[in-house]
């Protein structure tokens, strides 16, 4: 990805900070995703698709519900908008990944496919989002951001299988202005 210079050199030394949290994330799925589309071995294939496949369900959820109503605006919300239907379409082929056999003829293109979205999509953020919220929002605000997002994600991964939630989140794109509910316990 090649973010532009202004959010490149906005990140942080601060790990917690909102756009350094996401930018960070986007470079661990990316990698993770990667290493799903280079395994051959199927039981190795599932485990790090199922690895993925949670880490990209409760970065997805912080956005949706944390980070996407703390930075929408007027200039911003148009590449909100786009940013929810990519997660549409993410989080769509996520679940067809996830009801595939990984020794299905269509498992790797399908995985390719994840990777080019995931990838296309960081580059979106990276380049329009990210340079207007650090605009909008003040270090301060970004760094408690950043916090609310990472105890969410702790807390969906605890809940335990939050790419079950995600792949339940396919009929439309998640409404700006409405709150997902990702399950945070147990049925």
């Amino acid at each position: 990805m090649n973010a532009t210079s202004s959010v490149a050199a906005a990140v942080t030394p601060d790990p917690t900070e909102a756009v350094t949290l996401l930018v960070n994330q986007h470079r661990r799925l990316e990698a993770l995703l990667s290493l799903v589309v280079e395994e051959a071995a199927p039981p190795e294939r599932t485990r790090r698709l199922l690895k993925a496949a949670d880490e990209l369900a409760v970065h997805i959820a912080a956005e949706e519900m944390l980070f996407y109503p703390a930075v929408r605006a007027e200039r911003t919300e148009d590449i909100l908008l786009e940013s929810l239907e990519e997660h549409l379409s993410l989080k769509r082929l996520l679940a067809d990944l996830l009801a595939l056999d990984p020794v299905d003829c269509t498992f790797t293109p399908k995985c390719k496919v994840l990777l080019e979205q995931t990838e296309h999509h960081h580059e979106e953020e990276e380049d329009h989002l990210f340079p207007k919220v650090m605009l909008l929002l003040g270090p301060e605000k970004r760094a408690e951001l950043g916090r609310q997002m990472l105890q969410q994600q702790t807390d969906l991964m605890r809940a335990g299988e939050p790419r079950e939630w995600a792949a339940e989140q396919t009929e439309a794109a998640q409404a700006l202005d409405e709150e997902p509910t990702p399950r945070t316990e147990h049925p």
